[in-house]
């Protein structure tokens, strides 16, 4: 077993995860593509597509973290997820042949209750929202033993998020601006602390669930709405408290995008590159695509798509 399971999230810690979880993850594509095949005035664009990760999600990173690095008992893990953390964490415990129960709420797609199936994790879908689900698996975990893998708020879970960044900085190591999607702020917290304010991370949420963007304005983690067209990635209420001293030295700001405008880069996506993503995964892009971020003149921007666990959709007709 490692010893990054320690509290601190730093660059330092990241890059050992890296070292760590790599046999286990696959080192996802970057694509440059030009702003004006989307209809944007400008720019130069690098997306990172961990729609193709494992599982199809970053999440795969954070969970092989998590296991790689802690003494497991023998009734396994326990994760509570609004999808892609649970096959994330079923499908990192198939491949190290551990326990795995997840906890999910009724508005989890199909696509992704269908992926921790056949990974072979113990499902229990219960509550409307991820919250619920998060209520259930704590009281299975007071009864069972099992240990838990917090989808956003445990330091492993933030180490292994951190290594998009790692390796984002070595495919494209000149970006000025990297847009990310949040949730729980796993992915935008372990991003920033490997970045340490070396460009600018832009936070992007749909306006239906603004947990960061309440956060900060509030100056710690508080409540907010969980809704809207990605409620199953993109709203578990508040953000997490170890990700939010991280979000408040290196986010320099959240936007706020409608689901219409997430619909819409959805289908930018598939027209012009032929990437699949869910809704959460097209988030940070919608902030481009809808002009709720602008960049300037010479601006070099990437563009995280975190998820693809979705149905099929029809952007052809």
């Amino acid at each position: 077993m490692s010893s990054i399971s320690e509290r601190a999230v730093n660059r330092e810690r990241i890059a050992e995860a890296s070292r760590l979880i790599r046999p286990h993850v696959r080192r996802t594509p970057v694509v440059e593509a030009d702003g004006a095949d989307f209809g944007l005035s400008r720019g130069d664009l690098t997306f990172k597509l961990e729609s193709l990760q494992h599982s199809g999600s970053f999440k795969a990173r954070g969970a092989f973290a998590n296991l790689l690095t802690r003494e497991l008992p023998a009734a396994g893990v326990v994760a509570a997820s609004g999808g892609n953390h649970g096959a994330a964490v079923a499908f990192a415990a198939m491949k190290l042949g551990v326990a795995a129960k997840v906890f999910v709420p009724r508005v989890a797609s199909a696509a992704k209750l269908e992926r921790m199936r056949e990974y072979g994790a113990e499902l229990v879908v219960t509550g409307e929202r991820y919250a619920d689900a998060l209520a259930a698996s704590e009281e299975w975990i007071s009864v069972s033993g099992a240990a838990a893998v917090h989808a956003y708020d445990q330091a492993e879970t933030l180490l292994g998020q951190g290594t998009v960044g790692a390796e984002l900085e070595d495919q494209a190591p000149d970006l000025d601006t990297l847009l990310v999607a949040v949730g729980g702020g796993g992915l935008i917290g372990g991003i920033a602390a490997w970045y340490e304010g070396g460009i600018k991370i832009v936070g992007v949420e749909p306006e239906l669930a603004p947990t960061l963007h309440r956060a900060l304005a509030a100056g710690r983690p508080v409540d907010a709405e969980a809704g809207g067209i990605a409620a199953d990635s993109l709203a578990p209420r508040r953000v997490g408290e170890l990700m939010f001293p991280l979000a408040q030295s290196y986010v320099e700001r959240v936007v706020l995008v409608t689901d219409e405008a997430i619909r819409e880069a959805q289908e930018k996506l598939w027209k012009v590159l032929r990437v699949v993503s869910e809704p959460g995964g097209a988030a940070a892009f919608a902030a481009l695509s809808s002009g709720r971020y602008r960049p300037r003149a010479g601006e070099r921007v990437g563009v995280i798509v975190c998820g693809g666990n979705t149905v099929a959709v029809n952007f052809d007709r």
